[in-house]
This record gives structure tokens, C-alpha cells and sequence, in this order.
């Protein structure tokens, strides 16, 4: 039950827009195990002075214009290994299907409980009964 937010400069090839989203989608089957055709993203351009990261770095990582920044809410309850499993298949994917530095792909995890989701028709499809 993903939603993927992903956030790139506009100056970003569709390309690479379209191989970010495949990649972010396979990890989520493979890795953490989403069911099939459970693929909602939304991709957003921006213009690179409105992507905002530390000029100077953070944490030993040093970032470039062509950051991308991924947001992604799903279901809580995964565990730490598969968390570190996804941001590794995300991060090298992208790099090795775009050229993209990995230390440019920023993941940010959102959990949530089942029941905070409606997939459409105003109703909790995956709530208590």
C-alpha cells in the first residue's frame, strides 16, 4: 500500500524519471514484498534552486543538483533489515539504470497503519470490519 512522492529538478529527462519509478516499484515487490499492481506514485519538477539540501553535506554525504527526493508512505511493521534492503535496491538501481550518484537518492520512510488508507469509493478497504 505505497504512495511514492518522488521530487526531481525539472531539467530531469523523462527517461530517467520513468527508470526511478520502475526501480522504487520493483523494490517494493522484491524487497519489501508490496503485493503486484500496487504502484501509486506522484512525481513532481521543481526548479533546482527549490530543491533545498545542505551545500556543505551531512552525515559525510555531499550532494549535487541532481538530487532526488523520495518519500515513500507504507504500511508500518517492516523490519529494520528490509528497510535497509530497500534503500539499498533504490539507491543502486537508480544509480546503475541512470547514472545517477547514489549519494544523491534521499529516502524518507513514512509508516503507517492499515487502516489509513482508502483506496478509492470513500471506504477503508483494509480497516477492522
Amino acid at each position: 500500500m505505497p504512495l511514492v512522492r518522488i521530487d526531481v529538478a525539472d531539467t530531469t529527462p523523462a527517461e530517467t524519471i520513468r527508470a526511478i519509478s520502475e526501480v522504487v516499484y520493483e523494490a517494493m515487490t522484491q524487497v519489501a514484498r508490496v503485493p503486484v499492481h500496487d504502484k501509486f506514485q506522484i512525481v513532481t519538477r521543481h526548479p533546482v534552486s527549490e530543491l533545498i539540501y545542505p551545500q556543505e553535506g551531512y552525515l559525510g554525504i555531499q550532494y549535487t543538483s541532481g538530487i532526488i527526493f523520495l518519500q515513500v508512505t507504507w504500511v508500518e511493521n517492516r523490519t529494520i533489515e528490509v528497510k535497509k534492503a530497500f534503500y539499498s535496491a533504490v539507491a543502486n538501481g537508480i544509480h546503475t539504470r541512470t547514472g545517477v550518484r547514489r549519494e544523491d537518492v534521499f529516502i524518507s520512510l513514512i509508516d503507517v497503519a492499515r487502516e489509513d488508507w482508502s483506496f478509492g469509493k470513500g471506504e477503508m478497504q483494509y480497516g477492522p470490519k
